[in-house]
């Protein structure tokens, strides 16, 4: 692992997306593994300055999302496809086309977790895979207890989740249940994997992912076992480091 702490949520944020447009430089082909929440925004905003200053082109992008609510469409403003179209895609010149995020509204869950690997699998697998991480230590929508084998799969979200989430919607009642996400297995199919942390909220998830042992319990623990991750957090964040 490669950690970097930096001094707080702009200096993480340009950091990465440093990283990134790198990535894209070096293969303009990329497939890029994209989250969401709160926590990308600013690295979202940064890229898609790169791009209008002409410094990186996302026409020959390839991306795939790690989740998506179940039972939201893309137009629901609280959908990742929403998000990801409001902070980065309707801004640059990535082609629809190649653009992958699971259907929320699929009628066949298991179906469209099948299909959504298949998508990854066609695609050569993600060059560069951008994670965040959850309070109780959760990667993609994988909480605690979330066997390290599962690829794609529908999950219960816990009600700690439920609750740092409602946030972004206008009642608690409103947020999903349940959301599509790759699983750990899938995740740690990633070439690179791109970590962001941010905050003291995070400082304990944090601690457990760099320095506790290997547990599903901490679903984010399992990146030390993969040969390239590169960690970037704020101060607040590397607080019980």
């Amino acid at each position: 692992m490669k950690i970097y702490v930096v001094k707080d949520y702009d200096a993480v944020s340009k950091q990465a997306a440093e990283i990134i447009s790198d990535q894209i430089k070096e293969k303009k082909d990329s497939v890029l593994g994209l989250a969401t929440g709160s926590s990308p925004i600013g690295i979202y905003k940064l890229l898609v300055e790169k791009y209008e200053a002409g410094a990186i082109s996302f026409k020959e992008i390839r991306t795939v999302n790690l989740d998506e609510y179940k039972g939201l469409n893309e137009l629901n403003k609280n959908s990742y496809h929403y998000y990801m179209n409001d902070n980065l895609f309707s801004k640059v010149d990535i082609n629809p086309e190649n653009i992958n995020i699971p259907n929320g509204m699929a009628v066949n869950a298991e179906a469209e977790c099948a299909r959504y690997e298949e998508v990854i699998k066609s695609l050569g697998g993600i060059d560069l895979q951008l994670l965040g991480l959850g309070e109780n230590g959760h990667i993609g929508f994988n909480e605690p207890g979330t066997p390290f084998k599962v690829r794609t799969h529908v999950v219960d979200l816990t009600e700690s989740t439920i609750h740092a989430n409602s946030r972004l919607f206008e009642r608690i009642e409103d947020v999903p249940r349940q959301a599509y996400s790759m699983g750990v297995n899938t995740i740690m199919g990633a070439k690179k994997i791109l970590l962001i942390v941010n905050g003291a909220k995070k400082a304990e998830a944090l601690a457990k992912v760099i320095n506790g042992p290997v547990s599903t319990e901490v679903p984010g623990s399992v990146l030390q076992t993969h040969p390239d991750v590169t960690i970037i957090c704020d101060e607040a964040a590397a607080a019980k480091l």
